[in-house]
């Protein structure tokens, strides 16, 4: 097995590997205790080649990894990318072009909802992994020979897993059904950890302008302050406290130190007063400027929920016809906006994902279909055929 310690080792590695057709990456990393993940292994196999890339070992520089990676002629293989291209990103300011991701295409196969790395490499390659070492601390030297071992099955194995995704992709024709998500996959927004969009990401459901603007501010301190000292956003103040600050607006230590979820030490400490200052900005912001939060709920007896759950059976079914997840066609916002409006703006109504699923949900919603048992399986079938079929059988 070969592990690249050297500037001069991973450069000819990469020179290698730069003629092939398509290289397998993966990469180790550790996370719990900061806000930017620690890149500890990076694993990669290409049609000859295969080696672990120690990025820890003294003074390599990982310059010539980075450029094949966005090497417009080699096929970057990844099994559930966001986490690798995320760390690759931050490092170098590249993302891996072109793309590959293994999990995505396995759901346009019909594997199931993110499938896992074990079973898919148990599925197509044949291959039985030892997941024994699966809780490693990556960042510890020296790893064992069998640390090692495990860590590079996840690409060598992947090599036979593409192949066969592949071709599965070309004779369905289905290759052009992954082009969005790996458009997802390689934009720069996705990995943009920017301070001013952080309160998005915060579960706190709330409906005034103003606590959305106070939000804005409080999340963007802790976005920030986290960054900074590269520790969890939890770690800073949980979900929980930003919520009762944008409810709150202490703009004012003692009002502050009245509040459950803000920790006291926190309060009196000079975060305390940054966050005072961040609920004022909050509270000076002008609310033309601020989002309207809309909350899509609607009441039970308005038939939004009933149809809704037609469509999920539908979509069920459709699903299991094309042998392609679910949830690759469509999510639960999707299905909710479908069931309430006549052509919602939601990937399920774009493309692809509108021939297989979409006209046939706004069929059911006006009647045009129906949804129903035919040799005991439900079936989405017209009430002219159906009744055709019955005649048929008498």
């Amino acid at each position: 097995m070969q592990v690249i310690t050297t500037t001069a080792a991973l450069e000819q590695l990469c020179h290698n590997l730069r003629h092939d057709e398509f290289v397998t990456v993966d990469t180790e990393f550790m996370r719990e205790k900061t806000f930017w993940a620690k890149l500890c292994l990076i694993q990669i196999a290409g049609a000859e080649h295969q080696a672990i890339i120690d990025p820890l070992a003294n003074g390599i520089s990982l310059d010539s990894f980075f450029e094949l990676m966005t090497n417009e002629n080699v096929i970057k293989v990844f099994h559930a990318a966001r986490q690798d291209i995320e760390i690759i990103y931050h490092l170098s300011g590249k993302i891996p072009h072109p793309l590959f991701d293994s999990q995505v295409a396995a759901m346009v196969c019909g594997f199931g909802d993110q499938i896992g790395y074990e079973p898919l490499a148990r599925s197509l390659a044949g291959a039985t992994i030892d997941k024994s070492s699966r809780f490693t601390d990556w960042s510890r030297r020296p790893l064992t020979e069998k640390q090692l071992e495990y860590a590079l099955s996840d690409v060598t194995h992947l090599r036979v897993i593409y192949e066969k995704l592949k071709q599965r992709l070309d004779s369905t024709g289905r290759a052009s059904w992954l082009d969005e998500e790996m458009d997802i996959l390689t934009h720069e927004d996705t990995y943009r950890a920017d301070p001013v969009d952080a309160w998005k990401r915060v579960k706190f459901r709330h409906r005034k302008k103003r606590q959305t603007a106070i939000l804005m501010e409080v999340a963007a301190w802790r976005e920030r302050t986290a960054q900074s000292r590269d520790i969890p956003r939890n770690r800073v103040l949980k979900d929980d406290g930003l919520g009762e600050l944008a409810m709150q607006a202490p703009t004012s230590i003692d009002a502050m130190l009245r509040l459950r979820a803000v920790p006291k030490g926190l309060a009196n400490s000079r975060g305390g007063e940054a966050i005072v200052k961040a609920v004022k900005a909050g509270m000076q912001r002008d609310l033309d400027d601020v989002p309207e939060i809309v909350h899509t709920r609607r009441p039970q007896g308005d038939g939004v929920t009933e149809i809704a759950e037609i469509l999920k059976l539908a979509l069920k079914i459709i699903s299991e016809q094309n042998h392609i997840a679910a949830r690759l066609i469509a999510n639960a916002a999707d299905i909710e906006a479908i069931a309430a409006f006549d052509n919602p703006d939601v990937k399920a109504m774009k493309g692809w994902r509108r021939k297989i699923f979409g006209e046939t949900a706004l069929k059911l919603k006006t009647g045009m279909l129906a949804i129903g048992l035919r040799d005991g399986k439900a079936a989405i079938f017209t009430i002219a055929d159906e009744c055709e079929r019955l005649r048929a059988a008498e």
